[in-house]
């Protein structure tokens, strides 16, 4: 790999792996203060993984290697997504494959992981929780996929990089039909992906309506720290892809450390901006029913295949 390669996709994972805990840190706190609670301290989810990695793991009697490689597995494959996404540049560099086919299969590498961590403890609520997440997982993909294949459209390529350094370069194309159908529809599936509000709730733990929860229930210590930090950073990481196809200014077109400066500086507000406006949304938002789940995502693949048809014909 060339050195502006290494260099690019070195500062995206460290930058990530930063910022991920601040995202759920402030999408906390904002979401307590405006509930009217003191809050945990934007910096609390750092203090947990730092409690977590110094205890050993707790693993359920009859767990096969799954249960120690499954953790590991989701944290390598959200480290993997922070270097291919374009967060803090969208510097198309030979031998970094940001093509979204690629992307697309990390995530769904990761989601695969968790969902065999689920299972391996053979606790039926661990099954539940896979079960549902394989079914969302089914409709979220193929609507990942369509969505910013509509955005790739206009620019001709499907590399992510590619896309983000045309929405900043041409900003016309930001407001277009094409791209805001496909930005909403991108958003949606985000949630789905994330396990956010409505289509699941991160800080409950009732049996009926968890999903990620349900996975992770018989996870403790280390591999409870690398789920979380993994978790964390697949939110962060999208949430800058958003982000940057949203307001695309300040992305590095260059890998030089001015550049590299601004572009994490440009992230970090964006990723700020749109965590406090998550939890603003999930605080008057209710949880839907599992079986309108569906529905929702439907929709979002709807709005996505509207663009990919608005963006021929605009094209």
């Amino acid at each position: 790999m060339s050195g502006p390669a290494l260099l690019l996709a070195l500062v995206q994972v460290l930058v990530a792996v930063a910022f991920a805990p601040l995202v759920v840190g402030v999408t906390r706190q904002t979401r307590a203060r405006l509930e009217g609670r003191a809050g945990p301290g934007v910096l609390q989810p750092w203090r947990d993984l730092r409690k977590l990695l110094a205890k050993t793991p707790l693993r359920a009697a009859g767990t096969s290697v799954v249960t120690v490689a499954a953790p590991l597995v989701l944290l390598v494959s959200s480290l993997l997504l922070a270097a291919l996404v374009p967060s803090v540049g969208a510097v198309p560099v030979a031998l970094v494959p940001g093509d979204l086919f690629v992307v697309v299969s990390v995530l769904l590498l990761g989601t695969v992981a968790i969902a065999l961590l689920g299972l391996d403890a053979g606790s039926a609520f661990g099954g539940m929780g896979s079960s549902r997440h394989m079914t969302i997982a089914a409709l979220v993909e193929p609507t990942v996929l369509v969505s910013v294949y509509a955005l790739s459209i206009p620019v001709g390529s499907s590399a992510l990089p590619l896309i983000v350094a045309a929405r900043r370069d041409h900003p016309a194309g930001i407001i277009s039909p094409a791209g805001v159908l496909a930005v909403v529809a991108l958003g949606i599936v985000v949630l789905a992906e994330t396990g956010r509000l409505p289509i699941d709730n991160p800080s409950t733990h009732l049996e009926l309506t968890m999903i990620h929860e349900a996975m992770v229930l018989e996870q403790s210590g280390r591999d409870l720290a690398w789920v979380d930090l993994a978790s964390w950073l697949r939110l962060s990481v999208l949430l800058g892809l958003v982000g940057n196809l949203l307001l695309p200014w300040g992305v590095a077109a260059t890998v030089g450390a001015g550049p590299l400066l601004l572009g994490t500086l440009a992230l970090a507000g964006k990723l700020a901006l749109l965590a406090a406006l998550l939890a603003t949304a999930e605080v008057g938002m209710a949880k839907l029913r599992l079986f309108r789940v569906p529905e929702l995502l439907a929709g979002s693949f709807v709005l996505a295949f509207l663009a990919v048809t608005a963006s021929y014909l605009v094209a």
